[in-house]
């Protein structure tokens, strides 16, 4: 234990028994760096499974809860781009899932190759 003097401007000085070494290290502990948020990509493609499709899910709460954005994106390879109707569909259940934890940045768009959603968290 130490003797720690808490004000010396007051009549008489104010002073106090603590483990300085561990308040000093409390303080230290207080003021970390904040959280920069990152920007995670998940792909998926129209053909992704039920089971892979509920990994990804996980994956993406995992990352909204350590208030990272995640990016979705949809990959569509030859004749897959005839039917976005279906990998529409599949992004709209992954927004469903995850509608507790995140919220909609940007909707979904075709741009080329990939449609992509961006999910920010609440």
């Amino acid at each position: 234990m130490d003797l720690v003097e808490v004000a010396a401007e007051a009549t008489p000085p104010v002073c106090r028994l603590m483990n300085y070494g561990k308040f000093k290290y409390k303080q230290k502990k207080a003021h970390h760096k904040p959280h920069v948020t990152h920007l995670k990509e998940l792909r998926l493609r129209p053909k992704t499974d039920a089971h892979d499709l509920e990994t990804k899910i996980r994956q993406a709460r995992k990352f909204l809860e350590k208030k990272d954005k995640v990016l979705v994106n949809m990959i569509f390879r030859g004749r897959e781009r005839m039917h976005t109707e279906s990998a529409k569909g599949m992004l709209d259940e992954f927004i469903k899932a995850l509608e507790d934890v995140a919220k909609i940045e940007k909707t979904s768009a075709m741009d080329g190759r990939r449609m992509g959603i961006i999910l920010a968290p609440k």
